[in-house]
């Protein structure tokens, strides 16, 4: 799977909200910039970040892929969202970078399945950076290692605009994973570079160096000025 073929390249608008950011603003924030893409009043925007402990179920997620009661969650500060993207029950947290681009496929020729093929891509080139072997697997979007899942990915797209997207395991806390099924996957355990690498793990910063780089060459992306 390669780049977007472009004769020139386009300029891709990156976001980096720095701390931790809610689920709900987030969303708020993919719906308006998708909103502004639609009419063609923004560029094509990736958003990087990391969230508060937070809960989400895709459109057609089974509520039973939360085990633990909701209440439990929230009186631990973890929310429980049910949004428009694609797949099961995931977590996202600190130590994971969460991906949103919100790209307008149509423009960029790219049909969904590619689309998401390019995604896993670029993830894979980044943990391969760092000396992590990764695969696919039929059917289940996101990237696996023989430690287990360590990316997982769930897209939406509007009036041919991408919105939700990928999550990075970097080094978020894996026992937040029991409260889930991950993705529907009862056998599958979820890793991270951390768990992989041990001492040897890079910083979060340097993953997302890496991980955006790898982002504009598999797109064929130049940053906006």
């Amino acid at each position: 799977m390669g780049r977007v073929s472009q004769n020139t390249r386009p300029a891709l608008r990156l976001l980096r909200p720095t701390g931790l950011v809610s689920y709900q603003e987030a969303l708020a924030q993919q719906r308006d910039l998708v909103a502004q893409r639609v009419a063609g009043t923004a560029p094509d925007t990736l958003v990087l970040q990391q969230h508060a402990p937070v809960i989400t179920l895709g459109r057609n997620a089974d509520p039973a892929g939360v085990l633990a009661p909701v209440a439990q969650l929230r009186a631990a500060g973890v929310e429980v969202e049910r949004v428009e993207r694609g797949g099961q029950a995931t977590y996202h947290g600190p130590g994971q970078w969460v991906g949103y681009p919100i790209l307008h496929l149509r423009e960029l020729g790219l049909g969904v399945r590619r689309y998401v093929g390019l995604l896993e891509e670029v993830m894979s080139k980044t943990f391969g950076h760092f000396g992590v072997g990764t695969s696919r697997r039929t059917g289940q979007p996101g990237l696996f290692t023989n430690w287990g899942k360590v990316a997982a990915l769930g897209v939406a797209v509007r009036s041919g605009v991408s919105f939700h997207g990928f999550a990075l395991n970097v080094c978020p806390d894996l026992t937040a994973y029991r409260w889930i099924v991950p993705c529907g996957l009862v056998d599958t355990p979820v890793t991270s570079l951390e768990e992989i690498l041990g001492d040897a793990t890079p910083e979060l910063e340097r993953v997302a160096e890496v991980l955006i780089e790898e982002f504009l060459t598999t797109f064929g992306f130049q940053l906006e000025p």
